[in-house]
């Protein structure tokens, strides 16, 4: 077997890290003796099903959160609720007189701007050294991609309706039966994220409560229906484009990531060129078929700015090459040896 080209140690945060020996795609054993360490059980388990564990938790953390009060925004009360608690700025004390306009400018700093801004610090913080990890292994929306590809994929062999031509898969062959699977989710998911919104403007026992009665008022019905619609077009024509392009969370990290030369990239062994030609035979490019995002993995960095880190594409290389006795080719790499391999791939050109 070759050798592995690199150590994965300290390569990826500790959500998504592998360890040195991680079983390949389907396999759940922990490599001999790492039982009992600290986090061996979670890196134990591969890469793919872990994101999908914590898509699962986060998507439901999404739909819940206005019910259990976590974090929504009441109309009717021009309240903001978060983890239970009424969350007030002071500003209508204020205007009852009960509290002068010192107090409130300083509750307006410690309980609006400051958590703002420091939220807004952490998100960006991470991004700045992880790159687009939030839309890759929490984003309910990207998990609605996800699951959607696959449903199309199964219907027609491509990933969206604006591709010129099918992405091989190895177990799959098109079948058309999947096409009212695929538009039935679109609607489905539409209606639910509708809904789910409609709960984080309005008291979701309401929402739910009128639904369910059937006496939505107009107001109410109207937004379902337009959101449904709308949410049911994007499911359905243009999912990709607003992640790449119309998602200003993930444009944001994107920026963040590009501005930093060490932060996490897909290194590429471009040593090992040459073992890409073998690469899932007959259909080739592993790595490429695999992104969501429609792009090519062994890039530069510039060309990957929509990454989300979702290493599907390092699932695939390490799937491939395992099977015919080799190491991966790609690996992520953070800090200076992220700089090293951007500057060796700038020098030598992408493929």
């Amino acid at each position: 077997m070759t050798p592995s080209w690199r150590s994965t140690k300290s390569c990826a945060p500790w959500w998504v890290m592998k360890t040195e020996t991680e079983p390949p795609a389907g396999h759940t054993h922990a490599p001999p003796g790492a039982q009992g360490r600290g986090g061996t059980f979670w890196r134990a388990i591969p890469l793919q099903q872990r994101r999908r564990w914590l898509q699962g938790a986060f998507m439901a953390l999404f739909l819940l959160a206005p019910s259990l009060n976590l974090f929504r925004f009441d109309l009717n009360e021009t309240q903001l609720w978060v983890l239970g608690m009424r969350w007030s700025l002071g500003i209508g004390a204020f205007q009852r007189g009960e509290a002068s306009a010192m107090q409130t400018g300083w509750a307006i700093l410690w309980r609006g701007f400051l958590p703002a801004l420091g939220l807004v610090a952490v998100f960006l913080g991470i991004a700045y050294q992880y790159g687009r990890v939030y839309c890759g292994w929490l984003c309910p929306h990207f998990s609605i991609v996800e699951t959607l590809n696959g449903l199309l994929h199964r219907a027609t062999g491509k990933l969206s309706l604006w591709d010129t031509s099918r992405t091989p898969h190895p177990t799959r062959t098109p079948n058309a039966k999947w096409w009212p699977v695929f538009l039935a989710t679109c609607v489905v998911c539409g209606f639910v994220w509708a809904i789910t919104l409609l709960t984080y403007l309005l008291p979701p026992t309401e929402i739910w409560g009128n639904l369910y009665a059937g006496t939505l008022t107009a107001n109410q019905a109207r937004f379902i229906g337009i959101g449904t619609l709308l949410f049911t077009l994007e499911f359905t024509l243009a999912r990709h484009l607003f992640c790449r392009f119309g998602c200003a969370v993930g444009l944001f990290q994107s920026l963040a990531w590009m501005a930093n030369p060490k932060g996490m990239v897909v290194a590429f062994a471009r040593e090992r060129a040459r073992e890409c030609k073998t690469c899932d035979s007959p259909r080739g490019s592993a790595c490429d078929h695999a992104c969501p995002m429609r792009l090519h993995p062994r890039n530069i960095k510039r060309m990957m700015f929509s990454c989300v880190q979702c290493g599907q594409c390092l699932s695939a290389c390490d799937t491939t090459q395992t099977e015919q006795g080799r190491t991966p080719t790609l690996q992520w790499q953070i800090g200076l040896d992220a700089v090293r391999e951007t500057l060796r791939q700038r020098r030598d050109g992408a493929p």
